[in-house]
């Protein structure tokens, strides 16, 4: 798919609007640009503003859906801390083409054996701005991507503000990517 091109909605089509976090249906018919197709959703410019749609309605895009139900479980690369690190880098802001981790919108991430035996990731992050309806929205693209992980049982994922992100905390290759090196 060409990013910026238009696209027409097959279908209506759930979305959530950008940076509110309101939950909308898009009808069928209604002209759209994706301009980024990233970690499973796409951000697209609609008539009334930005909206994101999840991968679950690519086909009123015109695109393949998912087909399987529900994600697998992966076995962690390393630690399983190191493994939600991996993860939480497939987890985007919808209006910045650069993963949480890169942007430095995770603050610790800790996994924690419970009395049950399981294993439980613990993790903060914050989000660029503080009224930014999308964080808990973000909060739980991550916390369900951290689910796909063989030996994590229960996942939580906090919204912090302090202390206040500024950019100052992206990564260098979250610099690169946004063209500020």
């Amino acid at each position: 798919m060409n990013h910026h091109e238009n696209i027409v909605l097959q279908r209506d089509c759930e979305a959530i609007q950008i940076p509110s976090g309101t939950l909308l249906i898009l009808p069928a018919g209604t002209q759209v640009i994706v301009t980024q197709s990233l970690g499973g959703t796409y951000t697209v410019a609609t008539p009334g503003g930005l909206a994101r749609i999840d991968e679950k309605n690519a086909d009123a895009l015109g695109l393949e859906k998912n087909s399987s139900p529900a994600p697998e479980k992966t076995l962690p690369q390393g630690t399983l801390e190191e493994a939600v690190w991996s993860q939480l880098k497939t987890v985007f802001d919808p209006e910045i083409p650069v993963n949480v981790v890169d942007l430095g919108l995770i603050y610790d991430c800790t996994i924690i054996t419970t009395e049950k035996g399981s294993s439980r990731a613990d993790v903060k992050m914050t989000l660029t701005a503080p009224g930014c309806g999308m964080g808990p929205t973000i909060a739980a693209d991550a916390r369900a991507k951290i689910l796909t992980i063989e030996g994590i049982d229960e996942a939580n994922v906090e919204l912090v503000w302090d202390p206040a992100w500024n950019q100052n905390m992206i990564s260098e290759a979250g610099r690169m990517k946004l063209g500020m090196v």
